[in-house]
């Protein structure tokens, strides 16, 4: 490549030699210098095909000014470019035209058959666009000669063209490449499954592939960086100074959060004392350090480290490891939290969990939850008063039922439920006594005609025969008793002092009634109490001698205090739930209360928490379903 540029070169220094066009256009095409030296390698060429005297590439520049980007001959030697100020119209023709243009470059006549300069301007495209101009001062004796040399220069467009799509053919190669071996070392380091060798493995491709005497990989531990691994070195000490000296510099590198270089241009935005000072004892050497970032934080550092000769100058070289070090962070830190003992794993979590909960990121959603935290310590601490609900009855504690004493007919009913009786003097009703009388009067003549029996065998001297009729005359005397009884019973009288709290009977005149039938029910309100239903999930927490506070749904606004005084041991089902009833004794009586008045009650079983208090059922019904 470099002999076919000595070779242009030399022809366009030697415009005499014999220079084949061929060969010529194959040394262009095969040329891959920077765009500035094709483009005099070009110009050189152009004019020794078409012998022409001169060239230049023209662009626009500021202020509608004219730059020349290359020449040929370079250089103004003896005003050798003096000509190029007349190329401004021919430029702007081709330019507007998109075509060549062809123009003398003196518009004064010339005789026929004498040479004429002309300038031959020919638009450069750029993806569809016209950025430049490349116009040649040829000089041509007629028409002939002047289309020859434009059929030469027409390949000066192409030709340009095609370099830069070798220039950029050429990037995207050392472009694959470098990706090629980015993956190469991704690949090296996936293959690792423990941590130790996975960073190992990373330091050693990049020390082998870069050329570098040393690469050292360091994790952020606390607030300092720790070098975990370096390259062909299986076990190194903390201690040594060549290993503070790098941790130093990945410090630096960690608290600026940059890549730093050394050594640094004089506008470079970073410090590298540390890397100075690292390359001062160990070198001199080159030296570059990489942050590692995981989601956005830094969480560890490479440092690089190879001769002076070779100093990280190239961007190319930075960004290949720049690449291969982001594509190497996930699987490394992901080794680097997990391949630990479980401990360590732990305490890194809870590290990490803190650090999110006490950072500067969703403030709204913090202070909610430290809010709601402070309020559940709250309610775990303070107690207050556990009372358990339950349904409640008002009963009488003294309560006495009238029955019927016999079979017989209701014929009158005094009183009606509500009325308050006295006792032994208010009369509550009577029964039917027809019958019963009527059953005295037969035994009444029965008795009599026995004590004539009985009067004959004492006259006749038959003592036995006047024992069986004095025996069955006293038998009739016991029946009439009885009967003389139950016609004193036919009149209900109230056994206590009370109120009726049984049903109206006064509809029920002249119905049959047997005996032991409950007529009226007497209850002594002066003396009520309460029966309690309270729910077996909650009557484990009831002892006799609590207190606690009922309220009627008549007057739910008065509260009547009571005292626990007996459990029923057996639970019963009332409304399809497992209750116990639970016998209190009223505080206070109120003029109120009546018997079967319902309501709320509510027992105090002592101080607990809030917490407890609001949680307590769902805890204890979870342990009921979780138990095994």
């Amino acid at each position: 490549m470099a002999g076919s540029t000595q070779n242009i070169a030399a022809g366009s220094r030697n415009w005499g030699d014999d220079f084949s066009s061929s060969e010529a256009i194959a040394a262009l095409l095969a040329c891959d210098v920077p765009a500035e030296g094709f483009l005099a390698e070009l110009l050189a060429t152009q004019c020794r095909l078409a012998k022409a005297e001169a060239a230049v590439i023209l662009r626009e520049g500021t202020k509608g000014r004219l730059e020349i980007l290359a020449a040929c001959p370079p250089g103004d030697t003896a005003g050798a470019l003096s000509w190029v100020g007349k190329a401004d119209k021919p430029f702007q023709r081709a330019m507007t035209k998109r075509q060549a243009v062809i123009v003398p470059e003196d518009s004064a006549a010339v005789e026929d058959g004498k040479p004429q300069h002309y300038l031959i301007t020919l638009p450069i495209r750029d993806q569809g666009a016209m950025r430049a101009a490349a116009v040649f001062r040829v000089t041509a004796r007629g028409p002939q000669q002047l289309l020859l040399s434009h059929a030469r220069l027409e390949t000066t467009p192409l030709l340009l063209r095609h370099h830069e799509l070798r220039l950029s053919m050429k990037m995207h190669q050392a472009t694959m490449d470098r990706l090629q071996r980015v993956l190469e070392v991704l690949d090296a380091v996936n293959q690792a499954r423990r941590f130790l060798g996975a960073a190992m493995t990373l330091c050693n491709e990049m020390a082998t592939r870069l050329g570098c005497r040393r690469v050292s990989l360091g994790f952020l531990k606390g607030r300092c960086v720790e070098v975990r691994a370096m390259s062909h070195t299986d076990a190194f000490s903390r201690e040594m100074q060549a290993v503070q000296a790098i941790e130093a510099v990945m410090e630096e590198c960690l608290d600026q959060d940059l890549e730093v270089i050394h050594p640094a241009a004089d506008t470079a935005p970073y410090a590298s004392r540390a890397a100075a000072k690292l390359s001062a004892q160990q070198g001199p050497a080159s030296v570059l350090s990489l942050p590692l970032r995981q989601e956005g934080d830094v969480t560890a550092v490479m440092t690089l480290e190879r001769s002076p000769e070779k100093p990280f100058s190239s961007l190319e070289e930075i960004e290949t490891v720049r690449l291969a070090c982001d594509l190497c962070a996930p699987r490394l830190l992901d080794l680097h939290r997990h391949d630990r003992w479980i401990g360590a794993r732990l305490a890194a979590e809870a590290r990490d969990h803190l650090g999110r909960l006490l950072g500067p990121e969703h403030t709204w959603i913090k202070l909610t939850a430290g809010l709601a935290f402070v309020i559940l310590i709250l309610l775990a601490t303070l107690k207050g008063d556990y009372r358990i609900n339950a349904a409640f009855t008002l009963e009488a504690r003294h309560q006495q039922a009238v029955v019927a004493p016999f079979d017989s007919f209701s014929k009158e009913i005094r009183v009606e439920p509500g009325d308050r009786v006295d006792g032994g003097q208010t009369l509550l009703g009577r029964l039917e006594t027809a019958e019963l009388r009527l059953k005295r009067a037969a035994l009444m003549a029965e008795q009599l005609g026995y004590r004539k029996q009985m009067a004959a065998a004492m006259r006749d001297r038959k003592t036995a025969e006047a024992q069986i009729a004095q025996a069955q005359s006293d038998k009739v005397a016991a029946e009439i008793r009885l009967i003389d009884k139950q016609i004193a019973q036919a009149t209900l009288v109230a056994p206590i002092t009370g109120w009726v709290v049984s049903e109206d009977r006064k509809q029920q005149i002249g119905a049959p009634v047997k005996t032991g039938d409950i007529l009226f029910e007497i209850a002594s309100i002066d003396a009520l109490r309460a029966e309690l239903y309270v729910p077996e999930s909650s009557i484990a927490r009831v002892i006799p001698a609590q207190t606690g506070e009922l309220a009627a749904v008549g007057h739910p606004d008065q509260k009547v205090g009571f005292v626990v005084e007996r459990i029923n041991p057996i639970a019963e089902v009332i409304d399809n739930q497992n209750v116990f009833r639970v016998r209190a004794r009223l505080d206070k009586h109120r003029e109120w209360m009546r018997p079967g008045m319902e309501g709320e009650a509510k027992i105090a079983a002592g101080k607990k928490s809030y917490l407890w208090i609001a949680s307590h059922r769902l805890v204890d019904w979870l342990r009921l379903k979780l138990w095994v």
